[in-house]
């Protein structure tokens, strides 16, 4: 098997190829144990020419321009193979190639740090809000709602819901292109209602934090939940960009309830999914992240919720008491750190078990799920992924009451104004439980 030569590239090459990768490549090798001999190089000139890989390159900063051109250019060598998207702010590109493209850009491109494979991206109020001390907070003498913020839902889309009605401000599709918002799994509308319904349809019920919050969608996952690492960053790249051609109109916040398994780096910072949301969140955009439904094991917080930067929320469960909190307790299926790279998270708990939130009729989830629609207009879910936009729309009243606060100072204030409980460990707990009252 090691006379094979791309073997011999994996060899040759470990360094830049991170593991699963490496895995994928040599994977594609195991049928030629069954082969005869004699159609060995035969096979493996056709194998190479056309089996296909999906890719994230990292090029070394100071040489990102260049090899990233002459990549570009070994790609037009290759049939089949081409450069999709190119993100500057972190060094990288996607692309798609074969295996000889491959082994021609590792061979002429002495500056790429690292290829990645372009792995799949998954997704991970009216009890709740008031399990998250989130009602009616007034501060200098008006209730807070959110007016004025917005929050980014990076997600599988948002249903023009009445409950947002003239507050989906922004719509951007990278699955289907389309220009008019929609949702045909269900699960963002779900997200965009946990941070900022406003209740109409249920006279006020079922309400998120900020009820008066803008939303903006980014569809980054198909119909069913899925995606990928390249569409993910396209998302959350498309955030920073709006903010620097739409200054007056900022995205404040980015809620992502989604994740992918930890890869193991060096360290975290070595993800791509890690660079694009650290590179928000030095924009001044704060980012709200999933710690993954992977409990109760440890080390299970996904990523980019493994990021040592951004807010990564676990889950608890609330029992159906909005003011009491001494039975408030982790949701079992809630991921516990420490992350693979041994930081301490996730940073904060949300309320998480049995969320009702917006529907998105005919939707994927809306059609499987049939039993957890509650009347005509709402869906109830559970996970980590109905934590984070409720920790988001927490962070909406907080940008509204201090808008210059940095995503430093807020991820400081919503930590320290958690609530605690003796013997809690951080890496189950984190901070504690959420209480936007005495965040803010």
């Amino acid at each position: 098997m090691f006379g094979y030569s791309m073997v011999q590239m994996v060899r040759n090459h470990a360094n830049k190829l991170e593991k699963p990768l490496r895995d994928e490549i040599l994977h594609i090798y195991r049928p030629f144990k069954w082969t005869p001999c004699f159609m060995h190089r035969m096979v493996e000139r056709y194998v190479k020419k056309n089996k296909k890989l999906s890719v994230i390159i990292e090029f070394e900063e100071y040489y990102y321009e260049a090899d990233c051109i002459k990549v570009h250019e070994i790609m037009e060598r290759h049939s089949k193979c081409k450069v999709r998207h190119d993100f500057s702010r972190v060094c990288c590109c996607s692309a798609e190639v074969s295996l000889s493209g491959l082994e021609d850009m590792l061979e002429n491109c002495t500056h790429i740090r690292k290829v990645y494979l372009n792995r799949e991206v998954r997704t991970c109020l009216d009890v709740a809000v008031g399990s998250a001390r989130a009602q009616n907070i007034v501060r200098k003498g008006k209730t807070l709602t959110g007016k004025g913020t917005t929050i980014a839902i990076i997600d599988t889309g948002i249903h023009p819901h009445q409950d947002l009605e003239g507050r989906i401000t922004g719509f951007v599709d990278f699955v289907n292109d389309r220009v008019t918002p929609y949702d045909d799994n269900g699960h963002g509308t779900h997200c965009a209602g946990d941070a900022a319904g406003n209740g109409q349809a249920s006279r006020g019920k079922y309400r998120g934090p900020a009820p008066e919050a803008n939303v903006v969608g980014v569809k980054v996952l198909d119909k069913m939940g899925a995606g990928s690492l390249e569409t993910v960053m396209k998302g959350v790249e498309w955030c920073i960009q709006h903010n620097t051609d739409n200054p007056d109109v900022r995205i404040d916040i980015i809620s992502m309830s989604l994740g992918s398994s930890p890869q193991t780096f060096s360290d975290e910072n070595e993800d791509p999914m890690v660079k694009i949301v650290e590179a928000a969140w030095a924009e001044g955009i704060v980012v709200c992240a999933a710690a993954g439904n992977e409990g109760p094991e440890p080390k299970t917080i996904a990523s980019p919720g493994l990021s040592d930067k951004v807010i990564t929320v676990g889950a608890y469960h609330d029992q159906g008491t909005a003011d009491e909190r001494t039975d408030d307790e982790v949701a079992k299926f809630s991921s516990r750190g420490p992350t693979i790279y041994a930081v301490v998270k996730p940073d904060i708990l949300a309320p998480g078990v049995d969320i009702t939130s917006l529907r998105s009729p005919g939707s994927f989830i809306d059609k499987a799920q049939k039993m957890n629609r509650v009347e005509e207009n709402y869906f109830t879910m559970s996970g980590t992924s109905m934590a984070t936009p409720i920790c988001a729309g927490v962070i909406a009243l907080m940008k509204e009451a201090d808008p210059v606060a940095s995503p430093d100072i807020i991820k400081s204030r919503l930590l320290k104004g958690a609530d605690r409980k003796s013997g809690m460990d951080p890496n189950i707990y984190g901070h504690g439980y959420l209480n936007a009252e005495k965040s803010i």
